[in-house]
C-alpha cells in the first residue's frame, strides 16, 4: 500500500510532486522520496517519516527540473529501513529511478536470476529495486544510445514475462522520458492524467486520481492491465498493452479501505462504492435482524463514516460522530509489533460520552483485521455509558493474508482466520457482530463499473488469482511478517539521504 506519482511537465515540479505526495499520504506515512531530472542530472531525496519532514526548503531548492517521480511508503514484510525508501536508482542503463506500488510474488526467484544471469546485484530486501533492475536490464539490451518508443516496449513485454504478482510502477530513463506500467491482472490502481499550459501539455501518473484532482490535471484514464505508457520528454504519449493474458481484476480492499474516498479508481467512485456498502449492510440488519434495538449508529473514522451514513439512513435511524480522531497518529494494522498498536488505539480515538450514555450502539467500521482496535473500541464505547454495543464491518471476515503489496497479518494473527463470526463477536467483545456478505460487497463496487468481471478477493477467500501462490510461499511469508519478525526488523532505524545522481552515474 504505497503512493507513487510521476510528471513530464513544461514548469519545475518539485512543488507539484510534494503536494501529490501529501493527498496520497494516506497510502503510506513511513518514507517518502523524490527523484527530478534536470539538465542531464538526476537529484535525489528519500528518507523516513511523512512528506512534510522529508522535504524541508533545502531539498526543495536541490530537486531541480520539469521532470520527476515521488512515493510515499509503508513498510512491507515488518522492514522500516530508510534504506528501503523510494525511488530506487540504477547507472546503467542510461540512468533509471522507480517508484513501486505492489509485491513480486516471485521476488526471491527474480533475485537470484539478476544474480546469476543478468551479473546484477540487489542491495536490500525490496521487491522494488528487483523490478528495476529486471526492467534495466531488459532496456539494456536495446542497441539503441537514444530508445524509442518500441524499444521501450519491448522491455516492458520482457519485464510482464518475469515478473509476477500485483504492482504498479513509474520510472525516470535519463535523456529518454518517463514510463508507467500496471500488472497484467490490474491489481493495483494507476491513472494517467493531463494539463494544458501556455508552454504545452503536461503528462502526471499517480496511484489514486485524487492526486491528479489536486493540481488540476484532467484524468485520461486508468492505465490498462499490462499496459506500458511512455511519455518522451518532448511531451509526447506514447502506450500500448505489452503483456499476454491481461484481465481487469481490481483489488476490492482499495475500495473497502486503503484508497480515499474522493479518488475514482478503475471507473469506479469510492464514495459511492462505500455509500452502497452501507446499503447493503442496512438491506441484511433488516432481513435477518428485523426487531433490532439499535439507538444510534456510530462510525469508527474515517474510512467507514461513508458507509456507516448510508447504513444509518437505510435504517432510519441517526448517524452520529461519537469517536474524536488524533489525525496524527498512523493506520493501526499496519504499525510494526502488537504492543504498539494497542498503544497507538487509545491515543489515535477519544469517545464522546453523551453520544454512548445509556444507548444500545452499532459501531460500523470498513473491516476487522487483528481485531486488536475493534476490541479497544468496543471497550471504550463501554466505558462512554453504552448498554449494548453492536459492530458492523463493511467489509467480510479478513482471512487470509494479502500477497500483492497489502503488508496484513499472517494468517495466524487475522482474528477472523479459522474462526467463526460467533467466535470473533466474542473477542471483540460485541453483542452482536454483523459482516458484509462478499457477494454483497462484489456488488456494491461493481455497480459502479460492469466491465469489471472479476476482483481480487484473496483477503477473504484465500484464493489468490495470479494462480502462482502456493502454501510455501505463505509459510514464507508468515515468517517475514509476524509480530516478532517486525519487532526484530530495525524498526527505529532512520539514516538521512540526499544525492545528486549525474549524467555519467557518480553519486
Amino acid at each position: 500500500m504505497c503512493g507513487i506519482v510521476g510528471i513530464v511537465g513544461k514548469y519545475p515540479v518539485n512543488q507539484n510532486i510534494y503536494d501529490a505526495l501529501t493527498v496520497l499520504q494516506h497510502r503510506g506515512q513511513d518514507a517518502a522520496g523524490m527523484v527530478t531530472l534536470n539538465e542531464g542530472r538526476m537529484f535525489m531525496r528519500k528518507a523516513n517519516g511523512l512528506v512534510r519532514d522529508v522535504f524541508q526548503t533545502r531539498h526543495m531548492h536541490r530537486l531541480a527540473g520539469h521532470v520527476g517521480i515521488g512515493h510515499v511508503r509503508y513498510p512491507t514484510a515488518g522492514c522500516s529501513s530508510s534504506a528501503e525508501a523510494q525511488p530506487f536508482y540504477v547507472n546503467s542503463p542510461f540512468g533509471i529511478a522507480l517508484a513501486h506500488n505492489g509485491n513480486l510474488t516471485n521476488a526471491a526467484t527474480l533475485k537470484q536470476e539478476l544474480y546469476k544471469t543478468d551479473r546484477r546485484h540487489i542491495n536490500t530486501s525490496s521487491d522494488s529495486e528487483i523490478l528495476l533492475n529486471v526492467f534495466a536490464h531488459e532496456l539494456q539490451k536495446s542497441t539503441s544510445l537514444s530508445p524509442v518508443a518500441e524499444d521501450i516496449f519491448e522491455a516492458g513485454r520482457q519485464v510482464y514475462k518475469r515478473c509476477k504478482g500485483g504492482y504498479a510502477a513509474v520510472a525516470l530513463i535519463l535523456g529518454v522520458g518517463m514510463v508507467c506500467f500496471r500488472d497484467a491482472s490490474g491489481i493495483r490502481p494507476l491513472v494517467i492524467g493531463k494539463r494544458e499550459t501556455d508552454k504545452g501539455t503536461e503528462y502526471m501518473t499517480a496511484s489514486e486520481s485524487v492526486a491528479l484532482d489536486a493540481l488540476g490535471f484532467d484524468l485520461i484514464r486508468d492505465v490498462a492491465p499490462g499496459e506500458l505508457v511512455f511519455v518522451d520528454f518532448e511531451g509526447n504519449m506514447h502506450s500500448k498493452v505489452c503483456a499476454e493474458n491481461t484481465r481487469l481484476t481490481p483489488c476490492i480492499f482499495e475500495q473497502v479501505y486503503l484508497a480515499r474516498p474522493d479518488s475514482m479508481i478503475d471507473n469506479v467512485s469510492v464514495y459511492k462504492a462505500r455509500l452502497r456498502m452501507g446499503e447493503k449492510l442496512a438491506e441484511k440488519i433488516q432481513r435477518e435482524w428485523a426487531d433490532h434495538d439499535i439507538d444510534v449508529v456510530i462510525p469508527i473514522p474515517d474510512t467507514s463514516t461513508t458507509s456507516a451514513m448510508q447504513l444509518a439512513h437505510g435504517l432510519n435511524l441517526k448517524m452520529r460522530h461519537g469517536f474524536v480522531k488524533n489525525r496524527y497518529i498512523g493506520r493501526t494494522f499496519i504499525m510494526p509489533g502488537q504492543q504498539m498498536r494497542r498503544k497507538s488505539v487509545r491515543k489515535k480515538l477519544n469517545a464522546i460520552e453523551l453520544e454512548f450514555k445509556d444507548k444500545n450502539v452499532l459501531l460500523v467500521d470498513d473491516s476487522i483485521v487483528r481485531g486488536t482496535t475493534s476490541h479497544q473500541i468496543v471497550d471504550m464505547a463501554r466505558e462512554a455509558g453504552a448498554k449494548k454495543v453492536y459492530f458492523a464491518s463493511a467489509a467480510p471476515p479478513v482471512r487470509y493474508p494479502n500477497v500483492y503489496g497489502i503488508d496484513m497479518p499472517t494468517a495466524s494473527e487475522l482474528v477472523a482466520h479459522d474462526k467463526t463470526i460467533e467466535e470473533v463477536e466474542k473477542i471483540i467483545g460485541a453483542d452482536k457482530l454483523i459482516y458484509q456478505d462478499l457477494d454483497d460487497l462484489i456488488e456494491a463496487v461493481k455497480e459502479g463499473n460492469a466491465d469489471i468481471e472479476q476482483f481480487d478477493t484473496s483477503v477473504f477467500t484465500g484464493e489468490y488469482i495470479t494462480g502462482d501462490v502456493d502454501q510455501a510461499y505463505l509459510d514464507r511469508l508468515e515468517q517475514e511478517r509476524n509480530d516478532e519478525a517486525k519487532s526484530s526488523s530495525g524498526a527505529l532505524e532512520d539514516v538521512d539521504m540526499v544525492m545528486d545522481i549525474h549524467n555519467e552515474g557518480n553519486v
